[in-house]
């Protein structure tokens, strides 16, 4: 395999992961990222950060659990503060045929009793009658995360260039990770926003993602450690970021004190939304233009979706081997 110059534009959590995948495999690397520190412009920073295929196939094809277990192995492999402890589902007994529904959709899980929620969560004892287990689940921290990625392609021999948005002129390929912001080549693409909320809380703990269905307000809990827990579930069609609505503010509270009434003393930590890029279908692509490689669309599955594009557009490269679900 001849080894290229490779430029990568956006480092949010797609761009991180070609980076380090293609530098690992002995290409020369450049990360190229418009905002002057890292982070700060990605999405990907307000990412649940679930490893969930399994659970997202209630709201997806097929296709991202079949990919979204290899990400997992990925992640498994190759970043050693994956927490795999699975992911809890749980709903308040009015809400039986939310959880009926889900169990019908997805695969992967086990249903639990009282019992055996109380021994996965026990600070959920007593709270819930029926949950859904998803023992081969996993999740991440996302900043955490994110630096283990560039400091690992670095490493690896990537080299990172902040501040800038063109790639350098002695590139042979170009992949083109800019989220949202490739539009104007790929004027499909549309933006979905999510809104999340992190408080600190001394009165709760959980070892795992978990979920509370509701027909109108679904709510996920994710565990960081350090009495931390990002709370989530908002989806707005919409390109702006901005801040978090007051609707989407009470919503996300009112759930997580639906789900643990002690979650009413915690600490508010921060606010914060980022738009995700989505193709009409709500699945990811990668997009070949002679030179010119897209690899976008992740839509929300955005953590767990990247280290698997990432080693098809690296196989892609070395072979020309291409998925049909995914390469157009």
């Amino acid at each position: 395999m001849s080894k290229k110059n490779i430029a990568i534009l956006g480092a949010g959590i797609a761009g991180l992961w070609q980076a380090y995948t293609l530098a690992r495999a002995g290409h020369g690397v450049t990360l190229i990222e418009r905002s002057e520190n890292p982070f700060e412009e990605a999405s990907s920073f307000y990412a649940g950060a679930m490893l969930a295929p399994y659970a997202e196939e209630e709201g997806a094809e097929k296709l991202i659990r079949e990919l979204g277990l290899r990400g997992i192995e990925l992640w498994r492999a190759h970043y050693p503060d994956t927490q795999f402890q699975g992911s809890l589902i749980v709903a308040a007994a009015r809400d039986r045929r939310e959880l009926d529904r889900f169990a019908r959709m997805t695969k992967g899980h086990e249903r639990v009793g009282e019992k055996q929620i109380a021994e996965l969560e026990p600070d959920l004892a007593g709270r819930f009658l029926r949950g859904l287990y998803f023992a081969g689940e996993a999740h991440v921290q996302p900043l955490a995360a994110m630096e283990f990625l560039l400091s690992a392609a670095q490493q690896a021999g990537a080299v990172a260039r902040f501040g800038r948005d063109k790639a350098p002129g002695n590139a042979d390929l170009v992949i083109d990770c800019r989220g949202l912001a490739a539009r104007d080549e790929l004027p499909e693409l549309r933006g979905v926003r999510g809104e999340r909320l992190i408080i600190r809380s001394g009165e709760v703990t959980f070892t795992r993602p978990v979920r509370l269905l509701h027909p109108r307000f679904p709510l996920y809990v994710v565990p960081w450690g350090e009495e931390l827990f990002l709370i989530g579930a908002t989806q707005i069609e919409s390109d702006e970021s901005g801040p978090v609505t007051v609707r989407s503010a009470l919503e996300l509270l009112s759930s997580a004190y639906a789900l643990h009434p002690a979650f009413g003393e915690a600490e508010i930590i921060e606010f914060g939304s980022g738009v995700r890029p989505s193709f009409p279908d709500n699945l990811p692509r990668i997009i070949v233009k002679g030179g010119h490689i897209h690899v976008n669309g992740l839509y929300r599955h955005g953590f767990l979706l990247a280290p698997v594009l990432a080693e098809m557009t690296a196989l892609y490269i070395k072979d020309g081997v291409t998925h049909r679900e995914v390469f157009s």
